[in-house]
């Protein structure tokens, strides 16, 4: 069996490229090293913060806001998704996960990037059936109390029904680069 089948060959590749990955910590450990009280939970202080949105451009038309976190710090991990609230004058909104997600937990090496997207439908402005958002605040998981703010400039958000619930949704952690 001098020669392998090219398909063979690429996913015995493959296999060896995803335990070459592998950063020494598995089974066990892993759930361990995720824990907020062993001090490896990701946290705001340690992360750089960009704000990248596609917004929406008129009332009833979807836009997204990308948060990109960049590791500044120790390696850590993201267990869980984002909790992100939309703030108005009047309210405060809580922003719920994308219907069917599941959240992955995420290891981050010190200068490794992820990003999450808070999706929304755009409201009519002046509208008691729209939200005028003014700031948006995130905490990561495992870390509740470090929240970090967002001047909102895109537009007043939709409310389901019309009535308290923003017409919102927030993805779960992105992988970022390679």
């Amino acid at each position: 069996m001098r020669t392998l089948p090219l398909t063979l060959a690429a996913a015995l590749a493959a296999t060896l490229l995803l335990t070459a990955c592998d950063d020494d910590k598995t089974g066990d450990d892993d759930a361990k090293n995720a824990d907020p009280a062993n001090g490896s939970a990701c946290a705001i202080g340690d992360l750089g913060v960009e704000v990248g949105a596609g917004a929406a451009p008129a009332a009833g038309d979807t836009g997204n806001v990308t948060v990109t976190l960049t590791n500044q710090g120790a390696q850590c991990t993201l267990k869980g998704f984002p909790a992100v609230d939309l703030t108005a004058e009047d309210s405060t909104t809580s922003v719920s996960p994308e219907e069917g997600a599941k959240a992955q937990p995420l290891t981050l090496g010190k200068g490794g990037t992820t990003s999450f997207t808070i999706t929304y439908v755009r409201g009519e402005a002046g509208s008691a059936k729209s939200l005028a958002v003014r700031k948006a605040s995130f905490t990561l998981p495992g870390a509740p109390e470090d929240a970090h703010d967002l001047t909102w400039s895109y537009g007043e958000v939709a409310r389901r029904d019309g009535g308290g619930a923003a017409q919102a949704s927030v993805s779960g952690f992105e992988s970022s680069g390679d």
